[in-house]
């Protein structure tokens, strides 16, 4: 009885063995990468450009030396600009389950008070009457109308789009006016300064090239908190994942490219170092690679890894999202260099699709 029942064990886990060795080796016949026509028209073009978070570059560093990258830019002629924000409506909806959404996610949404009170609007209507401008929008439009488009992108909860709206008003008509109450001046000129990627690159580049807005693409809705009695157990097991040698050489990366910044071309060797394959391949080992592999009881870095594929997967979806309004679009999606491998991955599985090489842009 014994032998038999040892013998039942055994054939058991060698089937179990087996099924997850095959389940392994599947690979599904569906390949969405394969099948990209080309369609009729013009095709969707996406650059995806990695960047470091300008937020964190020493104190000195002068934003004008963002110029060269900005240029190159532009001479790619993007038709929209998708930045790492979160969008209003995604913030709406975050606030109305606090018992999942905290302070550590909401930090992420901006306040829409002023424009709130400026309009009387609350997101989902702002947006609603933003949307309703813009598609009678006319080719020049009056000082007037771009304040009131900004005022109704700042109650939407879409800074960077009425940054850009700001931006292409006349120095002069960059004022208070009946509609458009001092409390908004004083948020458009703070947010024109700060020291972010949508407002020293996305809003400023866009505003040259003549677009009226800016795609917020970030997703937070995968966020949730660490219960208080793992928060220690957690960060230890991540921290101790992320100290590896992957994680050590991109480190002295960065810090050499960042001592460059101020020197001729030092930005644009910034970009072009983040962008490379090489520096790339570095992502996954440093980072969510070491988090799969690490070996907590509570497979906390399984489940981190889990976050971010699920943030990225629904980054990209709002970026196909923008896509398919207006078919042949030519985008530009600035995000976190560790997006990037992700963002490319995820968008070359859509068929109506083709990814840029940025090396080719940032020659």
């Amino acid at each position: 009885m014994v032998l038999r029942l040892l013998a039942g064990i055994v054939a058991g886990a060698l089937l179990t063995a087996g099924a997850a060795a095959a389940a392994q080796e599947y690979r599904p016949a569906f390949r969405p990468d394969r099948m990209k026509g080309p369609p009729p028209g013009p095709a969707n073009e996406v650059l995806v450009l990695g960047t470091t978070h300008l937020s964190g570059l020493p104190k000195g560093f002068d934003p004008a030396l963002l110029q060269p990258l900005i240029d190159r830019l532009a001479a790619w002629r993007p038709e929209a600009i998708a930045t790492e924000d979160l969008s209003g409506l995604q913030c709406d909806m975050l606030r109305r389950y606090p018992r999942r959404y905290g302070e550590g996610t909401l930090d992420y949404c901006p306040s829409t008070t002023a424009g709130a009170q400026a309009t009387g609007l609350d997101v989902p209507a702002a947006t609603a009457e933003a949307e309703k401008l813009l598609a009678a929008w006319p080719k020049a439009p009056t000082a007037d109308q771009r304040r009131r488009l900004a005022a109704l992108f700042l109650a939407a909860g879409e800074p960077g789009s009425a940054l850009v709206q700001w931006l292409r008003l006349p120095i002069a008509e960059r004022r208070v006016a009946p509609d458009f109450p001092e409390p908004l001046v004083t948020e458009l000129e703070r947010r024109r300064v700060q020291r972010n990627e949508t407002t020293l690159i996305s809003a400023p580049l866009a505003a040259r090239l003549g677009l009226e807005r800016l795609w917020s693409v970030d997703d937070h809705s995968a966020d949730s908190p660490t219960p208080s009695e793992q928060e220690k157990g957690y960060e230890a097991a991540i921290t101790r994942a992320w100290d590896n040698p992957a994680s050590k050489r991109r480190r002295t990366i960065d810090n050499a490219l960042t001592a460059d910044l101020a020197k001729p071309g030092g930005v644009l060797a910034l970009y072009r170092a983040y962008n490379a394959p090489e520096t790339q391949a570095l992502v996954f080992p440093s980072d969510f690679g070491a988090a799969m592999m690490e070996p907590s009881p509570e497979r906390f870095g399984r489940g981190y890894l889990g976050y971010w594929e699920v943030r990225n997967l629904r980054m990209v979806a709002n970026i196909r999202d923008v896509l398919a309004q207006r078919p042949g679009t030519r985008l530009l999606a600035i995000v976190g260099a560790s997006h990037k491998g992700y963002y490319e991955a995820y968008l070359n599985q859509m068929h109506d699709v083709r990814l840029v090489d940025s090396a080719t842009v940032l020659r």
